[in-house]
Order: structure tokens, then C-alpha cells, then sequence
């Protein structure tokens, strides 16, 4: 859904949000661990990549919040051996009242009140479920059929899953093989979980915490067919062959983003063993809120001393006749206080209110919010193409540059008019 959506233009996380049923799913999070692995130790830089990971096929559903959490665990898991710290430092990046944060404080709750894990796995998903696999009944256990497991929002799966990763972290007691079982037989997505609770158990307790009867059926060689083998593969060889030369490959592009952003972070050999000054509380989402989720499911466009988000309403979409209100805020991220000219350039025949040109006032962090905000009306009699493209150009009196924000508009005469958000009045 993703790649159909940026065919038509669309950039994240409009690409992940529209029309796509499956935002709350888990293929996101199963992406997690290669930002945690090039900031170990530096969990709001690793959430921060999770996050532009994620918008791009989940947008601002489940999915993205479940990325952005085990991403900030793993991260910090560099540096922090203690599940349940790491479980509060996962939840202070995503918002306190979505499904993925619900479900881990279920599991949480379950483990606290002595339940088994089959009696947790129960009381998970007696409140956070999907459907069954392709709506199908079929692919329900009748077990779970008659307590009504099956029976749920299609594709809203993030929030259990990640609740079962959390039941196998809590009462796999730090064992290799009861965190991997006991995860993988609560069920759900099974690979996704297993897959990433393994990873999580591999930063906290190293490779040589895991059972040689597990290692020496699997081997150290990398199989694929995710990817295509013969020009990656056969030209240059630019797959690596074992996991030994995938981790020196991780650890390298770690070195560069440690030295390229300036992290208090030194790779060394073996497990941390002197952590005496660690302030535990930076490993937490910096602020009142973390800033990348202040413009959620909104394109925020970066330049190097502005940010530009822009809000669609409810769906990029524009009918024939239909006033469409797209607002744009403006982000100072510099010292220096200034007046930003802005002018819209539209299709022939299109109409805006109040005007193609506007101007803001933008002030610095020190005489308050560094934002403005500004709401503009587009109208057409007909909407003639399927993808309809305006651009908003931004300027400074005196510099000779502009910034300029793409403004994407797909044909919705055929969308149904059920939107009553800010967008679609």
C-alpha cells in the first residue's frame, strides 16, 4: 500500500496512513534493531531513526508507535541491564494513550498479579487483538475461537504482538530458551516476536548467552531471498555471507554515526561492566512529549534553519468544488528571530483564500514558541487529474534562496465523504 501511495506521490507518513488497513501492524518493529545497533546506548537517535523507518508504511498507526518503542529498548539495552527500566524508558517515547502502550502495561500487570503466561496471554487479548489471519476464522485455534480471539480490527495487530514480547522478556526469567519459547507459543506473529525478542536478549546478555544446541543447527552463514541475488549478490558481492561480517559492517556505520553526531558513546569489546555515572534518566524521550511525534501523521519538511509541517486534514484528497484547508506550520530551529515570506503556486484554475501570499513571523526559542501557523483554502470546479501537485515557496527578504514544501492532492470525487476533520469542512 506504501509503494502504491508514493506512485502517486505521496511522501511519508501520508504513504503509510492512506488507505492502508494494515498501519497497526507489525511490519515495522521487525525493522527495529539496526537503528538500536547504530546507537547503542542512544536511544532517542535510534527512535529517531525508527521513526522516519517506520512512517513510511505505517504512518501514524500502531505500527510506527511499536518501532519507535522496541528501538528505544534495544538501544538502551546497550547500557541498561534491567527489563523493567527499559520497558518505562520504551513507553516514554510513544504517546501514553495509544494501543502499544496499553498492551505493555497489560502485560506488565499480568506478571505483577502472579498470572501464568497462558493466563496473561488470555488477558491480552481479551483487549488488544486483531482479526484473524486475512479475516479468516480458520486460522484461529477453536480454542481461541471460543473465547472470541478472533474476532477483531483487521490488521490491528501492533499492540498484541508487542504485548506477547513483553510476556516472553518477563517471564523468560533471562533464559534463552524459555524468553524464545514462551514467546513464540503466546502466538500472534510469531516471527515478528521471536524475531525481536531475540535481538533484545542478544544486546542484553551477548552471543555467548545463547545455548550451543541452538547455535550449531543454524551456523554463522546468511541465507536469503528477500533480495535479489544476482545484482547484489553476483555483482560485487555486496551481500554479507555470514552474520560475523554483518555485524563488522553494522559496527562500522555505528562509528559514523557516533563520531557524525557527537555521542558520548565508545564501542568496546564485551558487555558494559563500569556504568557507576550513567544517568539513567537520559536514556529517556528528551522533553514534555518527544518533538518527532508533535506533528504526527503530518510531511514535515527539514531545511537547515526552518521545518515545515504540513496537515492535510483527514486525507490528501480534493473533490470538485469542495474547499480543501491544508495548514502549514513553520518551525524556527535557529537563534535568530525572522519574517518568512510565503507564496503558493497552483494549478491552472484552482482558487486559494485568503491569498497566495502570506507572511510569518517567526520568533527563536528565547521570546517563546518558535512557530507560526497558517491555514490556506484551495478550491477547484474540476479536479481533472488523478495526482494534483501545488508547491509552497518560502523566503527571506534580502537572502537569495527558498525553501520550497510540495503540496500533493489525489482526485477524491470517488472517496466517500465521511471526513468531518480539520481539512475536509
Amino acid at each position: 500500500m506504501a509503494k502504491i501511495n508514493m506512485r502517486s506521490a505521496l511522501p511519508p507518513p501520508l504513504s503509510g496512513s492512506y488507505h492502508n488497513a494494515y498501519k497497526h501492524s507489525c511490519g515495522a518493529f521487525i525493522r527495529s534493531e539496526i537503528w538500536a545497533c547504530i546507537a547503542p546506548g542512544c536511544p532517542a537517535v535510534a527512535a529517531a531513526y525508527a521513526y522516519e523507518d517506520a512512517i513510511i508504511d505505517h504512518g501514524d498507526g500502531e505500527g510506527t508507535f511499536a518501532e519507535v518503542f522496541v528501538a528505544a529498548m534495544e538501544s538502551a539495552a546497550f547500557v541498561l541491564n534491567d527489563v523493567p527500566r527499559l520497558l518505562e524508558i520504551g513507553l516514554s517515547y510513544i504517546p501514553a494513550d495509544c494501543g502499544v502502550a496499553g498492551a505493555v502495561r497489560n502485560a506488565i500487570a499480568s506478571h505483577d498479579a502472579g498470572l501464568s503466561w497462558l493466563e496473561a496471554r488470555d488477558a491480552m487479548l481479551e483487549v488488544y487483538r486483531g482479526s484473524s489471519a486475512a479475516g479468516d476464522p480458520v486460522h484461529t485455534s477453536p480454542r481461541d475461537r471460543e473465547k472470541g480471539f478472533h474476532e477483531g480490527q483487521q490488521g490491528w495487530d501492533a499492540p498484541s504482538n508487542i504485548g506477547m514480547l513483553v510476556l516472553g522478556l518477563l517471564y523468560g526469567e533471562g533464559a534463552f530458551d524459555k524468553t524464545l519459547c514462551t514467546t513464540v507459543n503466546l502466538g500472534e506473529d510469531t516471527d515478528c516476536t521471536g524475531a525481536t525478542v531475540g535481538s533484545l536478549y542478544g544486546i542484553l546478555h551477548g552471543a555467548e548467552a545463547i545455548p550451543e544446541e541452538w547455535l550449531t543447527p543454524v551456523g554463522r552463514k546468511i541465507k536469503t531471498a528477500c533480495l535479489n541475488l544476482g545484482e547484489l549478490g553476483y555483482f560485487g558481492n555486496q551481500l554479507p555471507a555470514t552474520v560475523d561480517e554483518l555485524t563488522d559492517r553494522t559496527e562500522r556505520i555505528a562509528q559514523q554515526v557516533i563520531l557524525r553526531r557527537h555521542l558520548p558513546v565508545t564501542l568496546a569489546e564485551g558487555t558494559p561492566t563500569d556504568l557507576s555515572d550513567l544517568d539513567v534518566q537520559t536514556l529517556y524521550a528528551p522533553g514534555h512529549g518527544w518533538s518527532l511525534l508533535r506533528n504526527l501523521g503530518q510531511p514535515v519538511y527539514r531545511f537547515d534553519f526552518f521545518e515545515v509541517a504540513v496537515n492535510y486534514g483527514c486525507a490528501p484528497i480534493i473533490r470538485d468544488g469542495v474547499p480543501k484547508t491544508i495548514a502549514l506550520t513553520v518551525r524556527n530551529t535557529y537563534k535568530v528571530m525572522e519574517n518568512l515570506n510565503v507564496h503558493w503556486y497552483l494549478p491552472a484554475g484552482w482558487r486559494i483564500s485568503p491569498s497566495a501570499d502570506a507572511r510569518l513571523f517567526l520568533p527563536n526559542a528565547y521570546l517563546g514558541t518558535p512557530e507560526a501557523s497558517a491555514c490556506f483554502t484551495l478550491e477547484t470546479d474540476a479536479v481533472t487529474r488523478p495526482s494534483n501537485r501545488c508547491v509552497v515557496e518560502l523566503s527571506i527578504e534580502g537572502r537569495p534562496t527558498a525553501m520550497t514544501v510540495p503540496i500533493i492532492l489525489l482526485n477524491g470525487n470517488s472517496e466517500p465523504h465521511t471526513c468531518t476533520a480539520v481539512g475536509d469542512e
